[in-house]
């Protein structure tokens, strides 16, 4: 099993780097394999609404939306990073999120169905909550287990060795690493033991206009 960690700051070995790499290295004592996929730094274009993904089964945009959304296809499960600006996930990843999960919704392909997610925040004070509630929509449009862990999942620090600092923010990644274990052990037991899934029933899409 695999989780993968999507480290949504333009500073490839910040905060919220410390932050995933806790959970990773929780996951990784839990047996399950981790690998961190950093968006970079350089402009990632927001979703044009252009229906391209719908004909080609990819984002038009052939950036690391496109390589990350290959390789969720083959991950179990997904924690996405995000450092805070303004109360909000940072730009990059919102654009990185919003392309991704559409465009996979439109591949063909169960890339995020029924697979457990969970959200990481860093911010230097305040602005986390805002930001955790905005990434957890990507997760619960999807249908995708939402993994908690003692405490909303975020750390604090201006840098690196500050969010080390943050002892209660860093064991929120370690129960959260550990849950997010469990619960793919017991998906897998599940599925071991023939435990169907669930009924999907033919989309009903209404925009209220009569």
């Amino acid at each position: 099993m695999k989780v993968l960690l999507v480290n949504g700051s333009p500073h490839k070995n910040g905060c919220t780097y410390t932050a995933l790499s806790e959970a990773a290295k929780t996951l990784n004592e839990e047996n399950i394999e981790t690998e961190i996929f950093w968006i970079g730094n350089k402009a990632i274009s927001g979703c044009m609404g252009c229906k391209g993904c719908v004909q080609k089964g990819k984002c038009v945009f052939d950036d690391c939306v496109n390589e990350f959304v290959e390789k969720a296809a083959e991950a179990d499960g997904f924690i996405f990073g995000s450092p805070v600006h303004y109360a909000a996930a940072s730009g990059a990843l919102t654009s990185f999120m919003d392309r991704a999960f559409y465009s996979a919704g439109c591949s063909g392909r169960p890339v995020f169905y029924l697979k457990p997610a969970a959200c990481v925040l860093s911010a230097r004070r305040a602005g986390t909550t805002a930001a955790f509630d905005q990434l957890i929509k990507y997760f619960t449009i999807s249908q995708m287990p939402v993994i908690s862990s003692r405490y909303w999942n975020m750390v604090h620090g201006s840098k690196p060795e500050d969010v080390m600092q943050d002892e209660e923010g860093m064991q929120s990644m370690r129960f959260l690493g550990r849950n997010m274990a469990w619960f793919l052990k017991c998906k897998e037991a599940g599925e071991k033991a023939g435990v169907a899934k669930p009924v999907q029933e033919k989309v009903i899409m209404t925009n209220f206009i009569r």
